[in-house]
């Protein structure tokens, strides 16, 4: 079953809870005990990671568990849970590697072929571990190993059939991990297990590795289909589970959000919604992110929590630059009504980038949120039309929050009508406020105009805009120009000659 489950996943106490951040949201709850399960996913993807994690989450209940290694030794595996500041003295270990023994040429046979002794051997050790330990979870590390013992996939199905009824018999949930290791991947094992869990890892030309997972099947219960990005940590594996904004609808009637600019509130026909979200596009330099940041400067001074994620500038010189304009964000700092996030694309996926604005909106109270800008965010997406989706989903679900998103997009280009987007998300946006240079009397001003407004009537005039030690300045309506947003506009010739373009 494809079917996403609906919010928080539901408290069941029949689920097994995994004891992996973002998992059990992903499974509708947890896993279902009793049964066999398959984790499979490349060296490196964190197969080892995430089986401790579920073990020790049994431990913390008071379960009996065991993990039974196949290809690493006590000592590797006690490594891994010290990279992570693990105590597994809770996990009955064992060790099931081949004996030293088994190197001597005495020890090689002739009458029986290898695998059929070892095989044998293997399975009465490990069946004797698990009568003394008697686990309620079980971990098998990993299943290459079985695969080349048994030495025909009839041997390895009927092997792996066999465990699964063995086990299932004594009410134990157990945990498989494949490295993928075979040089052609059978289906034998995702046809047997009840639930199947892929862990991929994707090594961009530059960056981080990026990781993500997917549940390709769960017989009998409802999850969350589709990749999820997911990174190991210290402390563990976390996973992000991917946004949909349908599970968080609510409908609610909000006030306008005031900028504290009494002309740029005009401008916008008195604010903007909440619920809703603006797009601020224009060149380099003409003025969006200082727009942005008084959004989330009027929200501070109401006692509101904004929260601003910048891709492209650093938090330094957003700082330095803001105090210069007399926009003072370290008192709002230091009281958490302002929250400052650097992104860097090359380390954040894009799945723990949406993780973080969640938890901006649930954990803090939100209710500003600043993309700064929607170049960087591209650049964290593998494909154009995926970011379109997400960006579907991450709108749809701030504003059925009632928050207010600001998105800040530059155009390639300084002056003119040839100005072009990275990605055009201007449909997206319930606004757009556009900000241009233009040219007049041997200087460069800038002007601003709302292009488009869902949230009602707003002002079709283009104003002068400046920047100043005093913060935002935005002037009358420039009627004495036309061809403004051209970047070299005319006087109207049915006007006289323009007065100061801006109102101090």
């Amino acid at each position: 079953m494809t079917a996403p489950p609906s919010g928080t996943p539901p408290d069941d106490p029949k689920l097994l809870k995994t004891g992996v951040g973002g998992l059990d949201e992903i499974l509708g709850g947890g896993l279902l005990p009793d049964r066999l399960y398959l984790v499979e996913g490349t060296p490196g993807a964190g197969k080892t990671t995430i089986a401790l994690q579920f073990l020790m989450a049994g431990a913390r209940l008071g379960e009996p568990v065991m993990y039974v290694t196949l290809s690493e030794t006590l000592e590797e595996v006690a490594g891994v849970a010290a990279s992570h500041g693990w105590d597994l003295s809770g996990v009955a270990l064992r060790e099931m590697l081949p004996s030293q023994q088994a190197l001597q040429p005495e020890e090689q046979y002739t009458v029986f072929h290898p695998s059929e002794v070892e095989l044998g051997e293997t399975t009465v050790r490990l069946l004797k571990e698990v009568e003394q330990v008697n686990p309620r979870r079980v971990v098998f590390d990993s299943l290459s190993e079985l695969r080349l013992l048994a030495g025909s996939s009839l041997r390895y199905r009927r092997q792996i059939l066999a465990l699964k009824q063995f086990f299932a018999g004594r009410h134990c949930t157990v945990l498989l991990l494949d490295d993928m290791t075979a040089m052609e991947h059978d289906l034998q094992v995702q046809s047997i297990a009840h639930a199947v869990l892929r862990l991929e890892q994707l090594n961009p030309h530059y960056g981080t590795a990026r990781r993500r997972l997917i549940v390709l099947k769960y017989r009998g219960q409802a999850y969350r289909g589709g990749f999820h990005d997911y990174k190991i940590r210290r402390g563990g594996l976390v996973v992000f589970p991917r946004l949909v904004a349908a599970e968080h609808a609510r409908h609610q009637t909000l006030p306008r959000l005031s900028s504290g600019v009494d002309a740029l509130d005009a401008l916008l026909g008195g604010g903007m919604e909440r619920g809703t979200s603006t797009l601020l596009l224009g060149a380099p330099g003409t003025g969006k992110s200082t727009v942005a940041v008084q959004f989330a400067l009027a929200a501070a001074r109401r006692g509101e929590t904004s929260a601003l994620f910048a891709f492209d500038e650093s938090l330094s010189t957003l700082r330095t630059r803001c105090a210069g304009m007399g926009m003072d964000l370290e008192p709002h700092l230091a009281d958490g009504k302002v929250r400052l996030r650097q992104v860097d694309t090359a380390e954040l996926s894009p799945g723990e980038f949406v993780a973080c604005i969640r938890e901006a909106v649930v954990e803090f109270g939100a209710r500003v949120i600043v993309i700064d800008s929607l170049n960087g965010y591209l650049n964290a997406m593998p494909d154009e039309k995926f970011l379109i989706a997400q960006l579907h989903e991450l709108l749809t679900y701030l504003g059925q929050a009632g928050v207010v998103t600001l998105l800040v997009g530059a155009e390639h280009g300084l002056i003119g009508t040839q100005m072009q987007t990275p990605v055009d998300a201007s449909y997206l946006a319930d606004a757009v406020v556009l900000l241009r240079y233009y040219e007049t009397d041997g200087e460069v001003r800038q002007a601003i105009s709302v292009m488009k407004k869902r949230g009602g009537r707003h002002e079709r005039s283009i104003r002068g805009f400046e920047m100043t030690s005093q913060g935002l300045v935005v002037g009358e309506p420039l009627k004495r120009f036309r061809g403004i947003l051209t970047g070299v506009p005319t006087p109207s010739p049915d006007l006289a000659s323009p007065p100061g373009l801006l109102a101090r």
